[in-house]
């Protein structure tokens, strides 16, 4: 039987909880210590899952703990410390999305812990959803032909800054917090994007940051991805959050991820629809369905890549969807379509 592999969770906030269920959910590990820089939290999550030690000291528990790995589900702007923290001590790492603040940032997170021969792993679990899954294997046994065109939108009126006030808060909000996930799901369904161009709009005028986003990609593969992201708060005929759709056209016919988790596919011998529903945990939240039950294959993943296999989310491959991210916000800033290959950091 292998041993569980040791870890520590960096944070308890709104995501932690779950973070740790889907860890439990997977096995192979155990979260043997908690961090958060507001001692009660920790000892309050630490009781629910019977976690054995807080600390309100990262570098305290790094030094006091024996550790296989670390996750960090703390504030964006901390991952890059925490990260280089753990590479100090050879410790691979597990980092919540979105890696950090800046592309310059994200770069020299990956390059730390390629110098110290440490692996980084990026949790971003929206790609694990089970019916964009289904959607991707289906849409590469290729029976609508060579996709051309495709479109991927996640728009909603739900009141996202009610159980998560801090977003408002943020100077850049839905594509780092959004986008992180939809651009992840364009490169993981057609690859990698060479062109894009980029608008943006702020429907709640007491937020600092923008709420609605639109994104045109040109790939690699000769596809164009519009990527379509709102949390308008306004009033939708079909109000379906957390779902992302996504509409797919090729030469032979077309591929399409609607409400409900239906996937019809439509081609010259008719439409074939079959739902996909995702699958049941009692510690998710029923109205984060396909959210919260994405977490398990995503930390499935991940666990292998600690084991010695390709893992698909590391810091590396994660860095490409972070390209994407401060490309469009840099596409919008100059209102003018931007040529991956220039996009530089700063």
């Amino acid at each position: 039987m292998m041993t569980k592999l040791r870890f520590a969770l960096f944070g308890t906030g709104f995501w932690s909880r779950y973070q740790l269920a889907g860890w439990m959910e997977t096995g192979g590990v155990e979260c043997v210590a908690l961090y958060n820089r507001t001692l009660p939290k920790a000892e309050a999550l630490a009781k629910e899952f019977g976690i054995p030690a807080v600390y309100d000291d990262p570098k305290m528990l790094l030094n006091h703990e024996n550790l296989d790995f670390i996750d960090v589900c703390t504030a964006v702007e901390t991952h890059a410390d925490l990260t280089r923290m753990g590479a100090d001590r050879g410790l691979p790492i597990v980092c919540q999305k979105p890696m950090a603040t800046t592309l310059a940032e994200a770069e020299s997170m990956v390059a730390y812990c390629q110098e110290r021969k440490v692996q980084l792993f990026i949790n971003e679990n929206w790609r694990w959803q089970y019916p964009i899954r289904q959607f991707k294997r289906i849409l590469e046994e290729g029976r609508i032909g060579k996709p051309f065109r495709a479109r991927i939108d996640m728009i909603s009126g739900f009141p996202v800054f009610k159980n998560q006030p801090f977003l408002a808060e943020l100077e850049q909000f839905i594509i780092t917090d959004l986008g992180s996930h939809t651009l992840d799901v364009a490169r993981c369904l057609f690859g990698e994007a060479k062109r894009l161009y980029c608008q943006t709009h702020r429907a709640h005028p007491n937020i600092r940051g923008e709420d609605v986003a639109t994104i045109l990609l040109s790939m690699e593969a000769d596809i164009s991805v519009l990527v379509q992201m709102a949390y308008a708060e306004n009033y939708l005929e079909r109000e379906a959050f957390p779902q992302t759709f996504i509409m797919v056209e090729g030469t032979q016919g077309s591929l399409e991820l609607g409400p409900d988790y239906w996937i019809r596919e439509t081609t010259a011998a008719g439409t074939l629809a079959k739902r996909y529903p995702p699958p049941r945990y009692e510690w998710a939240n029923p109205f984060y369905d396909v959210v919260h039950s994405s977490i398990v294959p995503c930390q499935a993943d991940i666990l292998k890549g600690l084991q010695g296999y390709n893992a698909e989310t590391t810091g590396q491959d994660n860095l490409k969807t972070v390209q994407l991210v401060f490309g469009s916000y840099e596409s919008a800033a100059s209102g003018k379509a931007l040529n991956l290959s220039e996009l530089t950091a700063s």
